[in-house]
């Protein structure tokens, strides 16, 4: 008996018993689908996260003043005598390090903002001029802070549009007067909609201002707390963040014993952290979805020796007329091989159609991919294979006058 005649046996005996097979094949079909849904929505979440760091910049990188621990204590971004970090160490890695393009100081505080009958409690960004350009943000209406605000320390404001909602409903802001911790300030632009960012934080929950009007009329500080830098290229963002590390040290005046008094991160850092850290997730999920087809597989292999049990007489009648016990072993083991890859298909289906539900329903994103439909498939008929072999090989070592025997 060929190949051919073997499929066509071995499908017959499957459609005697279709609801029997039907059930067998759940179990693969729960699991197929449960892999491709969990690994949909992982490197749905993956890509997501990738697509705002992108969207942050992958040349930036980040200054933040104070050492990581101090004595067993967190040195954090306020005024403390820790805090060493200037807008002056900003000039100086502007005009020192040529790997540089653009800097901006950062200083915040949260501000209870006023306008009219509208109050809204926010945080306020100090910052320079070239911010937008480091953080790739664009500006929605009006201008944005000039190098002129920033020397002269102006009372003027950039709103980001969770600001324009509440305090601004119908109303255009620009040229408006809105009052900060008591403090007037006119409104000179409006930042287009910038979505969460990657924690999770409300970007467009934010006003900004020059970086010298928050140190001198908000918190009476000369230090920043952070900056946004911007390397010529991402290629030159590890040159970038050595060569800063090493001119603050000098600045800083710091022995080479000392830690440093501030931190410098790298956005590729953050991209590759993060991309492995989702990536150590989706295998997560896809191995805790797996469980589902070795259950399944499981079920084929019980199903499939309850019917070598079943099928003793005619095992015996087709060794008595010539059947070789490879081709007794070959059918069986085609029968659990199209049990479980049928079940792999199904599941591919409904695992595909919950990848699109899923975004619909719950929001999150997801991204099927062609690889873990594949690898689905394949696992299955391994499944298929691995699960089926045992009950084939049963069948295949009956001894045919026992076989004609059997009740």
């Amino acid at each position: 008996m060929n190949f051919l005649m073997t499929l066509r046996v071995a499908f017959r005996a499957l459609a005697r018993n279709k609801m029997r097979s039907m059930l067998t094949m759940l179990g693969i079909i729960i699991g197929v689908a449960s892999v491709i849904a969990m690994v949909s929505v992982g490197q749905g979440a993956q890509s997501s996260i990738q697509e705002q760091i992108s969207s942050m910049g992958t040349n930036m990188l980040t200054i933040f003043s104070g050492s990581m621990n101090m004595g067993g204590v967190r040195s954090g971004t306020g005024s403390t005598s820790t805090n060493t970090f200037t807008a002056d160490d900003l000039d100086a890695i502007k005009r020192e390090v040529p790997t540089v393009a653009m800097t901006s100081p950062s200083v915040g505080a949260s501000a209870q903002l006023v306008f009219g009958n509208q109050n809204w409690n926010s945080r306020v960004q100090g910052v320079g001029e070239d911010y937008p350009k480091i953080r790739k943000w664009q500006l929605q209406s009006g201008e944005f802070i000039t190098e002129a605000d920033i020397r002269t320390a102006a009372r003027v404001v950039v709103l980001g549009q969770t600001v324009v909602d509440n305090l601004f409903p119908g109303i255009d802001p620009v040229g408006q007067m809105i009052r900060v911790r008591e403090l007037p300030f006119r409104v000179i632009g409006v930042m287009a909609r910038r979505g969460t960012d990657a924690g999770g934080r409300d970007q467009d929950d934010t006003l900004f201002c020059p970086y010298t009007t928050v140190q001198k009329k908000l918190l009476s500080i000369t230090n920043i707390q952070m900056a946004y830098i911007s390397a010529i290229t991402p290629a030159a963002t590890y040159t970038a963040q050595e060569q800063i590390t090493d001119l603050l040290r000098q600045r800083h005046k710091l022995a080479a014993s000392q830690d440093n008094d501030f931190m410098v991160r790298n956005m590729t850092d953050v991209a590759e952290t993060a991309d492995e850290t989702n990536r150590i997730m989706t295998i997560l999920l896809a191995s805790i979805a797996s469980v589902s087809l070795l259950v399944g597989g499981i079920g084929i292999m019980n199903i499939m020796l309850v019917s070598v049990t079943e099928r003793t007489r005619e095992i015996g009648i087709r060794m008595a007329i010539g059947a070789r016990s490879s081709a007794v072993r070959t059918q069986f083991l085609i029968e659990s091989i199209v049990l479980s890859v049928l079940g792999g298909l199904l599941g591919i289906g409904i695992g595909v159609l919950f990848s699109l539900l899923i975004p619909k329903m719950l929001g999150w994103p997801t991204l099927v991919s062609v690889t873990s439909i594949i690898g689905s498939v394949v696992f299955s008929a391994a499944v298929g294979i691995f699960f089926g072999y045992y009950p084939a090989r049963k069948a295949a070592s009956l001894d045919p006058i026992d076989a004609l025997r059997f009740e």
